[in-house]
């Protein structure tokens, strides 16, 4: 196999990776509120939206030391390990605890911002400017698979369930921790790139790592204290710069609907009496179109490769549009206090007649809208900061999960209508600091090779 079917090889992995991780986590997250409702032990007050607010605070906060660690021990273990603390909190819900419960949530959110900057890591190094929207949108499709198989399980399972027994919330989450640790030990199966794969001064980086800073996926040198407070101060570095900071309104967005998508909706969509009896398996099937969405889009802006013409800037608005339908047409089907209803749900009836179509139609609507905006940061990250990859991604989920947290706290408050506020303001000014961001890229490196998705 070539140095570029091995690279591609290693993102397809990857994807597959994280597809299996992110089948049991995404699923997980999507259901957790719906099963704490359901409980039947009185000794357990634990809140979903609270611990994912616990896991996006330590997520935010340990990105400053992410790059550190993978700079130490390498991307593939560093995902290895963080893999299996994402299990060990999937399967802390067989048998929960409210003390477990919380612990768990603070020691994934250090695991994920290893996770990911060490994501971001390998995606970078096997891909070419020519490639990295092509990957970008490969490794997104693959992800997004997650969404349609959990839930795939979960509508099947639960359907016609008024209540979850402690049964069902058991056998659910003995299977998702299986699938989890599956997607765990792929990671191993990631092969070092060959320097002849990517463009010259790529190819400097690659062997200089062998020596002196370990980007690697296997090789670990001396001065490993000098690599880890070099990435540090790296990341820092690069937090203040202006095209970070151009970004880091968009990237906050993505914060703020991946909570919303990922938890807050599932749970609405599962408190709406008028839905039926099948209200709650119904959670399971609004993530299958979340998927939809989320894999054509990753397809039609990476795989497919349709937009190079034209620069990122139209994807984006496109996403734009997208959440902005999908939100006004929430706000008339959704009752306002759906996210915070009790188990019984809501008997409130918002502007029009409920509708379960309308519902999974935003549902896709709000995944498509999503895979815009992620597959076209990812990519101009990977361009802008090609030669500080980790750093670069470990500000990237520390400014996303900054804002995921927040927005998991007030969800636990704030009726749907002020949510859906919230993320049209920060969506509108996040849109306006990408363009300009990609505007900056375009006019700084005319004389470059250019492609984008």
């Amino acid at each position: 196999m070539g140095p570029e079917g091995k690279t591609l090889l290693n993102i397809i992995i990857l994807g597959f990776g994280f597809m299996f991780m992110f089948t049991a986590f995404q699923t997980c997250g999507n259901i957790e509120q719906t099963v704490i409702k359901s409980f039947n032990s009185t000794e357990f007050h634990g809140s979903g939206y609270t611990s994912m607010a616990i896991i996006y605070g330590v997520f935010s906060a340990s990105n400053l030391i992410a790059p550190s660690v993978v700079a130490v021990i390498g991307p593939q273990l560093s995902m290895f390990f963080s893999g299996l603390v994402y299990s060990g909190y999937i399967a802390m819900f067989i048998h929960p605890y409210t003390w477990s419960f919380y612990t768990a949530s603070v020691v994934v959110g250090i695991a994920a911002a290893i996770l990911w900057t060490a994501q971001g890591n390998l995606l970078t190094i096997n891909s070419t400017d020519a490639t990295i929207g092509r990957n970008s949108g490969i490794f997104w499709a693959l992800l997004q698979f997650s969404l349609f198989f959990g839930n795939m399980y979960i509508y099947f399972a639960w359907h016609g369930h008024v209540h979850i027994s402690d049964e069902d919330r058991q056998t659910v989450f003995i299977s998702l921790t299986v699938i989890s640790l599956v997607g765990s030990f792929l990671f191993f199966l990631i092969q070092k790139p060959d320097p002849e794969a990517t463009p010259s001064e790529v190819s400097e980086s690659l062997l200089q790592t062998e020596s002196t800073e370990s980007a690697s996926i296997v090789v670990v040198t001396p001065g490993l204290g000098s690599q880890a407070l070099d990435a540090f101060k790296k990341a820092l570095q690069l937090s203040v710069t202006k095209e970070m900071l151009l970004l880091s309104i968009s990237i906050a967005y993505t914060g703020l609907e991946l909570t919303f998508y990922s938890g807050v909706y599932g749970t609405c969509i599962g408190a709406m009496t008028q839905f039926g009896e099948d209200a709650k398996s119904l959670i399971g099937l609004s993530g299958i179109f979340i998927g939809l969405g989320e894999i054509l889009g990753g397809g039609v802006f990476g795989m497919l490769n349709k937009c190079n013409r034209f620069g990122r800037n139209p994807v984006v608005l496109l996403g734009l549009i997208t959440h902005f339908v999908a939100f006004y047409l929430i706000f008339l089907n959704i009752a306002s206090d759906a996210p915070i209803a009790p188990e019984e749900g809501t008997h409130l009836q918002a502007y029009i007649t409920p509708s379960v179509e309308l519902a999974l139609l935003c549902s896709f609507l709000l995944g498509l809208g999503d895979s815009c905006f992620n597959t076209q940061l990812l990519s101009i990250v990977g361009f802008m900061f090609r030669e500080d990859s980790a750093p670069a991604f470990a500000v990237f989920k520390f400014v996303q999960s900054i804002t995921a947290a927040l927005a998991f706290f007030y969800s636990n408050y704030l009726l749907l209508h002020w949510q859906l506020l919230i993320m049209v303001v920060v969506g509108f000014l996040g849109t306006l600091s990408f363009l300009v961001a990609e505007w900056v890229v375009v006019s700084s490196r005319r004389d470059t090779d250019y492609d984008s998705i």
